[in-house]
């Protein structure tokens, strides 16, 4: 009997938190999954699945997730919170989600020990960086990191510019023949210390922000970028990069696990 080695991938989730002014769901916390992710991982044939925070009684557990998933990919959204990685916030409007920086740093962690790939987009770049004992610059502009902004409220996922991608990583592999490249940017923070065992892939072409880091590990996988592949489709205009690659090789790595143990888990 053939195995199905459809990719079941697990997504990190946002947050609302309970907010008694909101109309609607007053008081409750909502976890939500931005439809452009679900739509990019279906485009390269996996399926997507919201990963919700547990119940703190149990019964089911994380590892319930973990050993029914392939793999985890970290959304965008808020900031991380400078507490997460050793720091008082610069401003109180740097104070981000340590709740759901908790969260996600968890899956990380339970993924790569179960051996599974783990692929971070923007914040969810950041929270790798993070797990890994990495930390962030709080503001690029603020901290002197650069003058140009990497984030437009009114270009939003319209604002880019180029990277660079770094000789003998994976990402040229993934990309041969394509150093300098053009993709969006929608961040102020950026990782600052590298992570422990990660290595950077990209960095901006102007200003040397890092924009992708890997682990070292060829036989694990844990990857972040730091633009939003997701959201090219409408946006692209033939001259960014090509998203699919980047998605595929994360889906493959997600089928490999599955060859191993699809038909004695599922």
């Amino acid at each position: 009997m053939a195995v199905d080695l459809t990719p079941r991938v697990g997504i990190s989730a946002c947050f609302f938190h309970p907010d008694p002014e909101r109309e609607i769901f007053k008081g409750k916390t909502l976890l939500y999954l931005e439809q452009s992710m679900a739509w990019w991982v279906q485009r390269g044939g996996g399926l997507p699945y919201l990963v919700p925070t547990l119940r703190p009684d149990g019964p089911v557990r994380l590892a319930d997730y973990v050993n029914d998933l392939d793999g985890l990919l970290l959304h965008g959204g808020s900031d991380v919170c400078p507490r997460t990685y050793g720091e008082e916030p610069l401003r109180p409007e740097w104070e981000g989600d340590a709740i759901r920086d908790r969260y996600e740093i968890e899956l990380v962690r339970a993924f790569h020990d179960a051996g599974k790939p783990v692929l971070g987009i923007c914040r969810g770049h950041q929270i790798v960086n993070v797990a890994f004992g990495g930390t962030l610059w709080q503001d690029l502009i603020e901290q002197g990191v650069t003058d140009r902004s990497h984030r437009d409220y009114e270009l939003y996922d319209q604002n880019r510019h180029r990277i660079e991608i770094l000789p003998g990583t994976g990402l040229a592999r993934l990309y041969p023949a394509q150093a300098k490249v053009e993709v969006n940017s929608i961040h102020h923070q950026a990782v600052r210390e590298v992570g422990e065992g990660l290595v950077v892939e990209a960095v901006s072409v102007d200003d040397g922000v890092v924009e992708a880091v890997r682990l070292g590990d060829p036989d694990r996988y844990v990857v972040g970028v730091q633009w939003h592949p997701e959201f090219f489709e409408g946006v692209d205009d033939g001259t960014m990069l090509d998203n699919m690659p980047l998605l595929g090789e994360f889906l493959d790595r997600c089928r490999g696990i599955q060859a191993g143990d699809r038909g004695e888990q599922r």
